[in-house]
């Protein structure tokens, strides 16, 4: 059991480490422009800071629960690449959007492209789980062209 999920734990783990990277960098900026909780307005800079870390958090679960669900059902190292690339793609929009509002746009189209993809592996995952029988083998049999290291 623990080597099927091994890597979806791993991206998960960094995504956590990913997470209080960003609530840490939220600390550091309340001290360097001195917004002391509960506030959240400020100086642009920590407000910039502030909403780029509370956006990932807001998807954060979305990501999990796509991640596990694509990994579980579709493939797990499918799954896994596209995590690592998502938290990538999170990282470069924390750090855009700490720079300028502006530059947060490219990396979250990434993110959300990604986070897309990881539905449409969770769903065709599913799909091949719930899927009669005879639907079922067909189904993964094309799968298995697309994917060699489909899961049965």
């Amino acid at each position: 059991m623990k080597d099927e999920v091994a890597l979806l734990a791993t991206v998960t783990l960094l995504g956590v480490l990913l997470q209080a990277y960003f609530s840490l960098q939220v600390i550091s900026a309340r001290r360097t422009f001195r917004v002391s909780p509960p506030l959240t307005t400020g100086p642009p800079e920590f407000e910039r800071i502030y909403r780029a870390q509370v956006n990932c958090s807001e998807y954060f679960p979305l990501f999990l629960a796509t991640l596990w669900v694509a990994g579980v059902f579709f493939h797990e190292g499918t799954a896994a690449l596209c995590g690592l690339i998502y938290l990538f793609a999170r990282l470069r929009y924390f750090q855009g959007y700490a720079r300028s509002a502006q530059f947060r746009l490219a990396p979250l189209y990434a993110s959300a492209r990604v986070l897309w993809l990881l539905v449409a592996l969770a769903v065709l995952g599913l799909l091949g789980h719930f899927l009669p029988i005879s639907l079922g083998v067909a189904l993964h049999g094309r799968l298995r062209m697309l994917l060699p290291g489909t899961r049965d």
